[in-house]
């Protein structure tokens, strides 16, 4: 067995690094308003989950076109339909494994909701790199 590193390219750690911030920082938009909603009796859960992910929806997409994924080419009409589908598709996986822990466990909302959100975020950054952010 050898003793090399894996070495990874700068660009790649520069894009993991800010995907990391920017999908923190939308993922506590996305949990500060649904946990909000739902907290003070506005929405049942589901609909309030709905609510922080439209509403993070902005943030995450704006700062990864801007920062996680600034060297990659896709124009705009190529990028912003990609990654609303991939944005969508995670948060079907989102709503389905929060339903899911809302009615077969005893977790409260806000432990659920930020558990699911975790388990997420690896297949959101693996598709918007590879395929919402990347040329034709």
């Amino acid at each position: 067995m050898s003793n090399q590193k894996m070495v990874v390219a700068p660009s790649f750690k520069r894009s993991a690094y800010w995907f990391i911030a920017v999908g923190a920082s939308a993922a506590l938009v996305h949990y500060i308003i649904a946990v909000a909603i739902e907290h003070f009796a506005l929405m049942p859960p589901a609909l309030a989950n709905i609510v922080g992910f439209i509403s993070a929806f902005p943030v995450s997409y704006l700062g990864h076109r801007s920062l996680s994924f600034a060297q990659q080419d896709a124009s705009h009409q190529q990028a912003l339909p990609r990654f609303l589908l991939v944005a969508i598709m995670g948060f079907c996986a989102n709503q389905t494994l929060l339903l899911f822990c809302l009615n077969y466990t005893k977790l409260p909302f806000w432990l659920a909701l930020g558990l699911v959100m975790v388990i997420i975020a690896v297949s959101t950054y693996v598709l918007s790199r590879y395929w919402a952010f990347k040329a034709k």
